[in-house]
């Protein structure tokens, strides 16, 4: 099995922001006994801001830059933890820092698919952190969830584990509620589910909320989620052999989609939103089409070319989204037209289908 495995901040640090060397060791072990069954591990790390913050003796700012350079100082100290430890028993590891941009450029995709392939091949194991340092996005990108999400995507993996502290997604927060279970499997994920996972955790960025959105995007890739314990014992193992009850899985779906329509669905924001009609919601759903201007209503908020925009039907469901061809203003002024209405040499396509990703779901 080739399985991409992300431990967030809240499992790999300690209280006093230092890295939990334990947790740290039980993640290794865990790992290079996988390896020893011939599977293939991608390690998916979070914990640098938080190490960087300890080690320089200050209170976490709220400001992303400041976080961006704080993660900087962090990285190094987490990077040799994970080194020392794979060192003891004799496994070489390869640091890979990744941007949104990556997954969403071509080239830096293929290239960024390339370089863990040879990795994988030399029998290393490679250690992924979102470039905080430098990438824009990084910071309110969500603790490295995402960014696993679509690694297993880039990688075509078998399996995404996510550990957490916590048992997996509960019917309710433990802390309110007390007699809240497990919910062991999810067939898919609603905005109720959305309401139970709640807000991030108290280290990290991420939190379940986001946990269910990379789960959502690894179904999306084909790819079976499982959320569980980082302190379970033999969790990883259990997890590739399926065993029901470590946490809480999510199944992949039979279709998937394409690493680019899966960053257009769920990786990058929306900044406006595209009412259509009941003809071009039903065009876009059916044929996968592409979205003309004759079928759009309403056009919302300010976005500029190439920007992302949900696209709602005239209920008020979003139920798309993608890139569109044009500005705002310019959508709003050609909202409705065909295109012998258009001036000559006007392209009528507001979004290409290459641009688009229908959300609904079609199992």
């Amino acid at each position: 099995m080739r399985v991409i495995v992300k431990i967030g901040t809240s499992s790999l640090t300690a209280d006093s922001g230092e890295v939990n060397l334990a947790a740290l060791s039980k993640l290794v072990s865990q790992v290079v006994s996988a390896r020893e069954g011939e599977h293939e591990i991608i390690i998916v790390t979070s914990g640098a801001i938080t190490a960087g913050v300890q080690r320089l003796g200050i209170t976490r700012p709220d400001e992303p830059e400041i976080l961006q350079a704080i993660s900087a100082v962090g990285q190094i100290d987490l990077m040799r933890a994970y080194r020392d430890e794979f060192d003891a028993h004799k496994v070489a590891t390869g640091q890979v820092l990744l941007a949104p941009h990556d997954f969403r450029d071509r080239n830096q995709y293929l290239h960024a698919e390339a370089t863990f392939t040879h990795l994988l091949r030399l029998s290393v194991v490679p250690i992924v952190n979102e470039n905080d340092a430098v990438a824009d996005d990084a910071i309110r990108y969500g603790d490295n969830d995402r960014i696993a999400a679509l690694v297993a995507n880039l990688m075509r993996a078998d399996l995404l584990v996510l550990l957490t502290d916590t048992p997996g997604l509960l019917t309710a927060d433990p802390r309110l509620e007390p007699e809240a279970t497990l919910i062991e499997e999810i067939a898919a994920i609603d905005e109720s589910l959305q309401e139970v996972a709640g807000s991030a955790g108290l280290r990290g960025s991420g939190g379940m909320a986001s946990k269910l959105a990379a789960a959502r995007m690894a179904s999306w890739s084909g790819v079976r989620t499982v959320i569980a314990a980082a302190d379970r014992d033999n969790v990883l193992a259990d997890a590739m052999a399926g065993i029901s009850g470590i946490g809480t899985a999510v199944p992949a779906r039979k279709i998937r989609v394409s690493a680019r329509k899966l960053w257009i669905g769920f990786a990058v924001a929306a900044n406006g939103r595209i009412t259509v009609d009941d003809g071009a919601a039903k065009a876009l759903r059916q044929s996968g089409g592409s979205l003309l201007t004759a079928g759009i209503v309403n056009v919302e908020n300010t976005f500029g070319v190439g920007e992302a925009v949900e696209i709602v039907n005239l209920s008020g469901e979003v139920f798309a989204k993608g890139l569109s061809a044009f500005d705002s203003a310019t959508a709003n002024r050609w909202k409705g037209s065909r295109t012998e209405e258009l001036p000559v040499g006007t392209s009528p396509v507001a979004i290409h289908r290459d641009d688009l990703v229908v959300l609904d779901d079609p199992e």
